[in-house]
C-alpha cells in the first residue's frame, strides 16, 4: 500500500541511458525519480541502460527521493528482461507504460513475484490511451500492489489526434477518470508533463490547474521545472495558518459537545478539519523531506 502522505510533488523523468544524468539525479531537489527504459532511451541503447539504471539502483545514493524505474512494455522484445532486472534492483515501484486492463497488472504482480521481488516495491501504471482512461476503474482496483497512476499526456493527445491545450480541454475527461478512480481506489495520482520546459508561467499555470483539480504532484522532463512545481503543490502560509485554526476550532467545538463550529464566519465539520489535519501532515512530510 501506497503512503499517501509521502510527498510527490516533482516526479522526474531522469533518461535511463545517460549515466552522469543518472549521478546528476541524487542531487536534485525532486520529491520522486523516474529512472526511464522506455521513450528516453534509443533501442540500440536499451541493454546498456537497464544496466545503468539497474546499478544505480542498486548502489543507491538518492536519500530520500522516490525511485521507480518505467520499464518497456510487456509486448517488445526488452520487456521481460527490464521486469526481472528491475524486480532484481528493487526499487521503490516499477512503472508500466500503456496500461490498458487490469489483467495486465495481475500478470506483472504475478511475475515479480515469480522474480521474487522486493514486497516493498510497487507497481505504478502509466495511464496513457484512450482505452487505459475508459478502464481506469478496474484498472485501480486490479492489485493492492499498484499504488500510483502516472498520467501520460502526450501519448493521449496523440491517440486522440487531439492538440495540446493551454488549460487542456481535449483531455479533461480522461484525466477526470483517472482522479476519480484513483481517490477511489486509495492511489497516488500524478500529472502529465508540461512540453515547454523553458516556459516558467505556463509550467506554473498547468501546476496549479492540476493542483485544483487534485494531482498530487506533476511529471517534469527537465530539472529546471522542479523548483515551480514544489513551490505551486506545497500548502502555502497562509493555507496553513487557516488549518491549524480550523482544526483547534472544530476541536474545541467538539470538547462543547458540538458538531460544528464557526471560523471567520465560515462553518467548520469534521470533514474540514479532516482536510486541515491532512494539509497539515503533508507540510510536515514536505519539511522532513527537504531536511533530509
Amino acid at each position: 500500500m501506497i503512503d499517501l502522505n509521502r510527498p510527490r510533488r516533482s516526479v522526474l523523468y531522469m533518461p535511463g541511458s545517460k549515466e552522469r544524468a543518472l549521478e546528476k539525479a541524487k542531487s536534485l531537489p525532486a520529491d520522486a525519480l523516474i529512472l526511464d527504459l522506455e521513450d528516453a532511451v534509443t533501442p540500440y541503447e536499451k541493454a546498456n541502460a537497464r544496466h545503468l539504471v539497474c546499478s544505480a539502483v542498486r548502489e543507491g545514493g538518492y536519500g530520500p527521493r522516490e525511485v521507480v524505474i518505467r520499464i518497456n512494455g510487456l509486448d517488445t522484445q526488452w520487456g521481460q528482461e527490464d521486469l526481472a532486472a528491475a524486480c532484481a534492483a528493487g526499487p521503490d515501484a516499477i512503472l508500466i507504460p500503456k496500461v490498458e486492463s487490469a489483467q495486465q497488472l495481475v500478470d506483472i504482480e504475478r511475475t515479480m513475484h515469480m522474480h521474487r521481488s522486493r514486497p516493498e516495491t510497487l507497481i505504478w501504471a502509466m495511464m496513457e490511451t484512450p482505452l487505459g482512461m475508459l478502464n481506469a476503474a478496474s484498472i485501480a482496483a486490479a492489485t493492492p500492489r499498484l499504488g500510483c497512476f502516472i498520467l501520460g499526456t502526450n501519448d493521449l493527445v496523440k491517440d486522440l489526434n487531439a492538440e495540446h491545450t493551454p488549460m487542456r480541454e481535449p483531455v479533461i475527461t480522461a484525466l477526470g477518470l483517472c482522479l476519480l478512480a484513483a481517490k477511489a481506489h486509495g492511489l497516488a495520482v500524478i500529472d502529465g508533463v508540461y512540453n515547454a520546459f523553458k516556459d516558467a508561467n505556463g509550467l506554473r499555470e498547468s501546476c496549479i490547474q492540476g493542483r485544483a483539480m487534485g494531482f498530487d504532484g506533476k511529471t517534469l522532463i527537465h530539472p529546471a521545472q522542479i523548483e515551480v512545481c514544489n513551490h505551486v503543490f506545497s500548502p502555502d502560509e497562509a493555507a496553513l495558518d487557516l488549518a491549524r485554526r480550523q482544526v483547534d476550532a472544530f476541536r474545541e467545538a467538539s470538547d462543547r459537545g458540538k458538531g460544528i463550529a464557526v471560523l471567520d464566519g465560515q462553518i467548520v465539520e469534521n470533514l474540514h478539519a479532516a482536510a486541515a489535519e491532512r494539509l497539515l501532515a503533508k507540510a510536515e512530510a514536505i519539511r522532513e523531506l527537504e531536511a533530509a
